[in-house]
């Protein structure tokens, strides 16, 4: 998950409206003393004149021809077919990051008490993954419970130091329903910034009990950029230029793909050698 490359969106948004207000200024100094002098067509034509990269710029920054590609109900939930692990670039400018894990001996449950009851602690947090996972606090935790929870964490992801507020919200934001039942657990999250008020990447996780064990299939939407106010989504400019066409391919690259990926494989592959004696150790 990007974090530095989404400070540059929220300091280009600043930037970019900073830009536009001076110039704006400017331009109207510019033209109310001609205005006044009687000069109506000259001062009308600087500013359109000077308006004129500014709407362009506004046009390239602003522009998202594509709907969002998220796929979570037909590829997560809805698919019977073998889970396909692979990274692309979507038609929206997203990259999508999907991983599939086999967890021989482990249960949705066993999932699911993992988050909602037994991940308290830093220690908890590296034994997920021992050399990416930093530290980890949690906001807004209920015990036994999750959805409402934001899981503050720092973790290298690809020898870049990342600093995340994940926040995981009810199944019904990505599927329109609660697809949870007796031998499936769903996880969705809102990622973002720990240390900014924005998100950047939508992300589930869907466990399914299968004859030897459970199947996590995991999907990774980076670039949905969202202002929030504590855990609501706000209304800002910097939504509508984080989620244009054109900066999505400028501040996203396949190197942050491949580096999630490689990530989640491995902290998940982790979790599924973990829990077994684990849930079994502390549910006695």
């Amino acid at each position: 998950m990007p974090t530095a490359e989404f400070v540059i969106v929220g300091c280009l948004a600043r930037v970019f409206l900073d830009t536009l207000k001076i110039d704006f200024t400017l331009q109207i100094r510019t033209a109310v003393p001609q205005i006044a002098g009687g000069h109506m067509r000259r001062s009308r034509k600087i500013i359109t004149t000077a308006l004129g990269p500014a709407l362009l710029l506004i046009a390239a920054f602003t522009i998202q021809p594509y709907a969002p590609q998220i796929d979570a109900d037909a590829t997560l939930i809805d698919g019977q077919n073998l889970y396909q692990p692979e990274k692309k670039r979507l038609i929206d400018g997203t990259l999508l990051v999907a991983v599939r894990t086999a967890m021989p001996n482990v249960t949705a449950d066993m999932v699911h008490w993992w988050f909602s009851d037994f991940l308290q602690t830093t220690e908890h947090y590296k034994w997920w993954h021992p050399t990416d996972h930093v530290w980890m606090d949690w906001e807004n935790k209920t015990p036994g419970e999750i959805y409402g929870a934001s899981h503050l964490v720092h973790e290298y992801i690809g020898g870049e130091m990342g600093k995340l507020r994940i926040q995981f919200v009810p199944p019904q934001e990505f599927f329109g329903r609660d697809p949870n039942d007796a031998d499936t657990f769903v996880l969705c999250a809102r990622v973002g910034l720990l240390e900014e008020p924005v998100n950047v990447t939508r992300m589930c996780h869907v466990i399914r009990n299968t004859a030897g064990g459970a199947e996590m299939r995991s999907r990774f939407w980076l670039g949905h950029v969202a202002a929030r106010d504590g855990n609501e989504l706000v209304a800002s400019p910097l939504n509508l230029i984080g989620n244009s066409w054109l900066s999505r391919q400028l501040l996203l690259n396949n190197a942050l793909a491949d580096d999630l990926f490689r990530h989640a494989t491995e902290e998940m592959a982790f979790l599924a050698t973990l829990l077994p004696p684990l849930y079994a150790a502390q549910t006695q």
